[in-house]
């Protein structure tokens, strides 16, 4: 009995024993595995902290300007419908078009890329997108610029490239006839076939690397960040140049309606072309001040039929109304061919908006039969235009035809009009994309105000005023642009940077061709910024 009682109180200890021990190994395990699990955590955390540097890092070494890209679609996002005669018997109808214009995918935003060989764009879907710290839509406060559309036909990209490339220098082309001659025609080809190489040349550029999408792209994979800088930054001051042209134009035109108009007050006099130079600045700059582009993406896309009308009512008033066409002018004037040289480079300047119709194309093999077209047309408009415009007016032509045509006629008021009106579409388009390449080097805080937003960009279309009223001359300032910029964006960096990415796989002809063009470009660019500032500074004078 004792020895009974005795085992089983050693089994009863045992047994209380081992679930000690159980207990105790359980609370050990627990222990070891919330240790495993508090590290793993922490390695997570770790490896998270590790990752968003970089990924800010990324953020952080795009280059400038990343907007670039956005705003310039601008000119492609939203195009006309398919046109029957250039694509085929069918008419794609307007309300097909809008249904499709918004299903192209935003682009791809740029990746950290130090030696340039690895594309620009990232085309790995798998990778996480960079976030951009300013170029993003929302915190650009651009949120209503119209996206853009990747699936262009044929005949809306001539139509992109014929509103690109017929604009305001086509109202200047029969000056140009004057100041030159009628010989100076010859540079008018010349120029479109080099333009419309040059325009081929980008497209090789572009298919060099998957990544390339821009003109800046191209500059970067070629000379680097410099060359990303220079070429965005040439672009930029030629978009600002222009809108101190919209304002000259449009000033010259209301002052060529009243004429009689000028402000008297506190000792201070203003003219007729100063009063509208200041009236026409107030007018644009509400639409400077808009987040939502797509209207005036839409009304600037008439700038064909715009130049069309113009063409159109200057023919008329020399046939219909009896104004007549009289012969009259020199041969060659080689005094004052640096001026036509620059006007005539102006006319062809659109390669800043190439890549981005080779971009929008559905298909982007028939990207060069787009250009032939567009610069074709162009080339017989300006041809047309300046050949009708010196007979009929001669040595008294303006630098711009519509200020020569009798008042008294209401083709003549159309055409002054259409002038006036399409400024207005085109203003603020051109200078959203300087606006927003500034409002990228704002500190997060400033960029969430749409206050100094504003500011920014009243303080721009003001500065255009300036500019505007000191150098109100249209022709010269025009000249200026076309030998000074538009050499180099239209025939040098193309050359250049086509030398350069494809070295090695180029043709001796190739090369020789590209070596022509630029230094046709370096003499015309040399000779015509001299003769146009100095035109400038005896007229300051």
């Amino acid at each position: 009995m004792v020895f009974e009682s005795t085992r089983r109180k050693g089994m009863k200890v045992d047994e209380e024993l081992g679930r000690d021990l159980v207990d105790e190994w359980n609370s050990d395990d627990e222990e070891n595995q919330a240790k495993i699990i508090g590290e793993n955590e922490d390695e997570t955390e770790s490896e998270a902290t590790g990752s968003s540097p970089s990924q800010s890092d990324k953020a952080m070494d795009i280059p400038w300007p990343q907007s670039y890209r956005q705003s310039m679609d601008m000119y492609t996002s939203v195009t006309p419908p398919s046109v029957s005669f250039l694509r085929g018997p069918s008419l794609t109808g307007v309300s097909s078009f809008l249904s499709t214009a918004y299903k192209r995918p935003q682009p791809q935003p740029l990746e950290r890329d130090s030696s340039l060989s690895k594309p620009l764009i990232s085309e790995d879907p798998t990778t996480p997108p960079v976030k951009l710290s300013a170029s993003t839509y929302s915190k650009l406060s651009i949120s209503g610029l119209p996206p853009p559309q990747e699936q262009c036909s044929f005949s809306q990209s001539v139509i992109n490239g014929i509103n690109i490339l017929c604009g305001i220098g086509l109202l200047t082309t029969p000056y140009a006839i004057k100041e030159g001659g009628w010989l100076s025609l010859i540079f008018l080809v010349i120029f479109a076939f080099f333009c419309c190489y040059t325009g081929v040349l980008l497209k090789e550029c572009l298919e060099s690397s998957p990544g390339l999408k821009t003109y800046p792209d191209i500059g970067q994979a070629a000379f680097g960040l410099a060359g990303r800088l220079g070429i965005a930054i040439f672009l930029y001051v030629e978009l600002y140049a222009s809108c101190v042209e919209y304002i000259i134009m449009m000033s010259d035109n209301l002052a060529s309606l009243f004429p009689d108009t000028y402000i008297s007050l506190a000792g201070i006099h203003l003219e007729s072309h100063q009063v509208f130079a200041i009236t026409s600045t107030l007018i644009v700059l509400p639409t400077v001040w808009l987040k939502n582009l797509s209207l005036l993406s839409y009304l600037s896309g008439g700038g064909v039929v715009a130049s069309i009308l113009v063409a159109l009512c200057l023919l008329w008033v020399g046939v219909v109304d009896q104004v007549g066409f009289h012969p009259s002018g020199t041969a060659l004037d080689l005094t004052n061919l640096s001026v036509t040289i620059g006007i005539f480079g102006f006319s062809y300047a659109g390669h800043s908006v190439f890549p981005n119709i080779y971009s929008s194309m559905k298909e982007p093999s028939r990207f060069p039969s787009v250009l032939i077209v567009s610069f074709i047309f162009c080339f017989i408009m300006c041809t047309g235009v300046a050949i009708c415009g010196f007979l009929m007016f001669g040595d008294s032509i303006e630098s711009q035809f519509t200020l020569n045509m009798p008042s008294e006629y209401v083709a003549s008021k159309i055409a002054v009009w259409t002038m006036v009106v399409n400024p207005l579409t085109k203003y603020a388009l051109t200078l959203t994309p300087i606006t927003m390449s500034i409002e990228e080097l704002l500190p997060q805080a400033q960029l969430r105000s749409y206050s100094v937003v504003l500011l920014i960009r009243t303080i721009l279309v003001f500065s255009t005023l300036a500019v505007a009223l000191t150098v109100p001359f249209f022709a010269i300032v025009m000249a200026l642009i076309g030998s000074l910029l538009a050499m180099l964006i239209a025939l040098i960096f193309p050359c250049a940077c086509y030398l350069k990415l494809l070295r090695g796989k180029l043709t001796k002809l190739k090369i020789a061709s590209c070596i022509l063009v630029i230094s046709v470009g370096l003499v015309c660019s040399c000779v015509g910024t001299y003769s146009s500032i100095t035109r400038l500074a005896g007229k300051i004078a």
